[in-house]
């Protein structure tokens, strides 16, 4: 006999959602220090012993974020992050498909605060990535110092995150069997300092190396914008050459992470806090961009396909825009 549950009450699917999207903010925000200091305290208890395996297990294992990470399909599968979707919510949308017997770089724009629509799109199967592109293995690229935090490494793993260097890129796009992409968050954390509502001003002028990686392996570009991503946190004011600027980008250069000042809604009250708004995403895949491949690309070859690809870029913003609420006159600025 079939069991039929009642469905949840409005109210209760709400705090439901809040709730996953508090979790997600804490890991990102305080979990990997509270590894830390669970990992060094334990150290002087009588558990001592777990911290000394896993610092054992830690060196053996080193290598894995540059070596395709360890995706466990039984978090990205939570029903938790189904919640988080449906806070916003957060879409996923197929402009054309990719063929999985070949490798993809895909370019995200923008970063965001905290980059949501990266992390639930490719990270979980919450937007049902597997569903729309079927025979396609999602790797998104993560600051490699993420890894080095004990416990909150394999954490982040187990979503399909990767370290962001050019070994770990290597890796996944030289892959013979095909079927993976790989998705680098390009403005990276410098553009997180720009991100505030109706902010269409992208990292992007200058970032060249994504390009140059993807045609050294052959690989197909693939621009994708998250509409909504930056719309999601109030940010600090911090024009160019304020004294606040200046300091988050020193601590940029000395920590590798940018820190911007965010706020937006909290727990119980919807007039201050670090809960990002309900505010809707929607991340648009772009059609793949074919890439001859060179091992030794020029400048100028460099150049063009960076060009091809703002253009590409800027032709799906305009397609989208207007079904997504962005003003006419509104166009994508390259910095």
């Amino acid at each position: 006999m079939k069991v039929e549950f009642a469905p949840l009450s409005v109210p209760l699917q709400r705090r439901l959602q809040t709730a996953s999207v508090v979790q997600w903010v804490f890991s990102f925000l305080c979990l990997a220090q509270c590894c830390t200091a669970v990992f060094i305290a334990l150290f002087f208890t009588r558990f001592w012993l777990v911290s000394a395996l896993y610092a054992a297990w830690w060196f053996i294992d080193r290598e894995k974020p540059s070596k395709g990470g360890r995706r466990i399909h039984a978090i990205r599968n939570s029903i938790i992050w189904r919640y988080m979707r449906d806070y916003f919510p957060i879409t996923l949308v197929k402009t054309a498909e990719l063929d999985p017997r070949q490798n993809y770089l895909m370019g995200f724009h923008p970063h965001g605060v905290l980059a949501a629509g990266a992390f639930l799109n490719f990270c979980t199967e919450a937007s049902g990535f597997s569903t729309l592109f079927p025979g396609i293995t999602p790797h998104l690229m993560m600051l490699s110092l993420w890894f080095r935090i004990p416990f909150f490494r394999d954490y982040v793993m187990s979503g399909g995150l990767v370290s962001s260097d050019k070994e770990s890129a290597s890796y996944v796009l030289r892959k013979p069997e095909g079927g993976n992409l790989l998705a680098i968050i390009v403005g990276g954390a410098q553009e997180a300092l720009d991100a505030r509502p109706g902010s269409c001003t992208l990292l992007l002028k200058k970032r060249k190396g994504f390009v140059r990686l993807a045609i050294q392996h052959g690989t197909p570009l693939v621009p994708t914008f998250s509409f909504g991503e930056n719309d999601l946190f109030e940010q600090v004011r911090n024009p160019k050459g304020s004294w606040l600027r200046q300091l988050q980008h020193r601590l940029q250069q000395i920590m590798g992470i940018s820190l911007p000042l965010f706020h937006a809604r909290g727990i119980f009250q919807y007039s201050f806090g670090l809960i990002p708004y309900r505010r809707p995403i929607c991340t648009v895949v772009g059609k793949p961009i074919p890439v001859q491949r060179k091992n030794r690309p020029s400048e100028e070859e460099v150049d063009q396909v960076h060009q091809k690809y703002l253009n590409e870029l800027s032709k799906l913003f305009e397609e989208h825009k207007a079904k997504y609420n962005i003003p006419e006159d509104r166009h994508l600025e390259f910095i």
